[in-house]
């Protein structure tokens, strides 16, 4: 019995034993071990991206300026034209025949006035020798002052003949990418209907994009000597070339509270063309920030945050982001020197959990 009892005591102590580890550990869990990245400021790019539409630098519409038969297309539909270079033909005739008149007219003019100077010049002789009134010869001073504005009228017909004339031959008024042919030949077009319009022209080298920022993005972006442009296509490709900010907004929009900027680029291959969709990133100078990997920052009810390591506990601290930089995320307010963000293992930590650093 004694040899029993003995046996009993040291299983029971065992037993014992074993629940305090358990309490122990229950109590004690393992610290959760992460890696963590000391935070330095670092000069970083000022940088926003936005979805932007491409657009030509110049864009125009072809239109009749006299009514007339449309008799030729000087053109194919797509090419690349020169300005000045014709683009249509109206029909010629009625404006010839109208300029032939208007010549007609001049020189009758001109023929009356001759005479009347010649009057003028005779009768002014007449009157100092007092041969006649000198009503007489103020009626035909005046009457050649008369032929003479009546010769100016007539010089104007001929130029303005002259000019609707000239407005038959269609030619681009600038140097690009014609469109389609609105208007086909044969068509009676004028400039007072619809059929005014002939064709498009866009200019694409160099090409504009347009695209928009919020109000505290254009307040940063403010007062920049020079902000750099560059631009992603549809497909992820990068344009080869940047360009340079030429407008910015003096509103601000009230439906969407951002402000309209617009950059230019060289485009001399046509690669981008006028409606396209891209993304820009606009780059205006440099600052002092933070950076942290992407994966490192969560998202709460409250906004975006970081796990930050602080004597062997996981705390939250909410973070106000920028923009990407490459795989990281620029950090502008709610992080200081020395800080130790952790940055893997997020999904097991909570507040005030125990943490290791491996």
């Amino acid at each position: 019995m004694k040899y029993f009892a003995l046996l009993l005591c040291f299983v029971l102590a065992a037993c014992g034993d074993s629940g305090a580890r358990q309490q122990e550990k229950k109590a004690a869990p393992a610290a959760v071990p992460v890696t963590t990245l000391d935070m330095a400021p670092r000069t970083v790019p000022v940088s926003y991206e936005a979805v932007a539409r491409t657009e030509g630098s110049r864009e125009v519409q072809v239109r009749a300026r006299v009514t007339g038969i449309l008799e030729r297309q000087l053109y194919n539909e797509g090419d690349t034209v020169k300005a000045g270079q014709p683009l249509f033909r109206i029909e010629r005739a009625p404006f010839e025949i109208e300029v032939q008149q208007a010549r007609a007219v001049l020189a009758q003019e001109i023929a009356r006035r001759d005479l009347a100077r010649q009057e003028s010049e005779r009768l002014k002789m007449l009157v100092d020798r007092r041969a006649i009134s000198q009503k007489e010869a103020d009626q035909a001073a005046s009457s050649l002052q008369q032929t003479g504005a009546a010769v100016q009228i007539a010089q104007a017909r001929v130029r303005q003949a002259e000019l609707n004339l000239s407005y038959t031959d269609v030619r681009a008024p600038i140097g690009g990418i014609t469109g389609r042919a609105m208007q086909s030949v044969g068509s009676l077009v004028s400039p007072t209907a619809e059929s005014a319009l002939l064709t498009n022209l866009v200019q694409s080298d160099p090409i504009w994009v347009r695209f928009s920022i919020s109000e505290a993005e254009f307040s940063r972006v403010r007062g920049s000597e020079s902000i750099e442009v560059s631009v992603e296509l549809a497909n992820g490709k990068q344009y080869p070339h940047t360009g340079k900010l030429n407008f910015a907004g003096s509103t601000v929009d009230a439906a969407t509270g951002t402000v309209q900027m617009r950059a230019e680029l060289p485009n001399p291959n046509l690669d981008l063309l006028p409606g396209q969709y891209v993304r820009v990133r606009a780059v205006a100078g440099t600052s002092e920030a933070f950076v942290v990997p992407q994966t490192a920052v969560a998202q709460n009810e409250a906004g975006r945050f970081v796990w930050l390591f602080d004597n062997g506990k996981a705390v939250q601290r909410q973070v106000r982001t920028g923009n990407w930089l490459g795989q990281d995320w620029i950090v502008l307010e709610g992080l200081k020197p020395g800080d130790k963000v952790i940055v893997d293992n997020l999904i097991r930590l909570r507040p005030g959990a125990a943490v290791a650093q491996k």
